[in-house]
């Protein structure tokens, strides 16, 4: 008598024969398959080169701006902008809203990423470790606002109230890297040492756009 281990070999061998009785693997493909595969294939590659020519197109026109100080001032600048834009709304315009978070979160993610991973340390090198401090610790403050504008939703009646708080904190947190962290810091720097920062706020920036 059969064992069972026999008896499932053989099932699973006559399961895997087709109708012509020719022997096909179960990890086999079909023939239309290397068409669909190279189809994928090329399509995530074009992707990939799409998005990677925007990160390009984005960073070089900040890289254009000039030294990582100006570049950041500027960054400055644009999510300012989206919060004068999301003041703006009403409750009736919840998608706007959304997506105006939405821009405003990613802008200040790369911004943040920017600062926190070439600058502050920069700082702390320099001995400026209390604004570097100071300043990194702020940035847990604008996260913070990020995720109870997520929690309250676009429509509820004190958005615009906790948006304007939320602007108040990032206006004065550029204002005080912009007029007095900065200027003192760069007014100590060799022109190689300025080119390197900027070099790696432009680097940290393309990954992050």
């Amino acid at each position: 008598m059969a064992t069972r281990t026999q008896n499932r070999s053989s099932n699973r061998s006559s399961s895997t024969r087709s109708s012509s009785g020719e022997s096909r693997s179960a990890f086999s493909w079909s023939s239309n398959a290397g068409p669909i595969l190279a189809a994928g294939l090329a399509g995530a590659a074009i992707g990939f080169a799409a998005n990677y020519g925007r990160k390009a197109i984005m960073q070089g026109m900040e890289a254009a701006i000039g030294d990582w100080d100006e570049i950041l001032a500027t960054e400055h600048d644009m999510a300012l902008a989206i919060f004068d834009k999301m003041l703006a709304t009403d409750e009736t315009q919840t998608f706007k809203r959304k997506m105006l978070l939405m821009k405003l979160t990613h802008a200040l993610d790369k911004h943040s990423h920017q600062e926190e991973m070439v600058v502050y340390p920069a700082l702390r090198e320099a001995n400026e470790l209390a604004d570097a401090d100071n300043l990194e610790s702020e940035h847990g403050y604008i996260k913070t606002f990020i995720y109870e504008l997520n929690e309250m939703g676009p429509d509820a009646s004190n958005w615009l109230e906790k948006v304007r708080e939320f602007r108040d904190l990032v206006s004065q947190h550029a204002h005080m890297e912009e007029e007095e962290v900065f200027p003192r810091f760069k007014k100590d720097m060799s022109e190689e040492q300025n080119a390197r920062i900027t070099s790696l706020v432009n680097r940290d920036g393309f990954w992050m756009a």
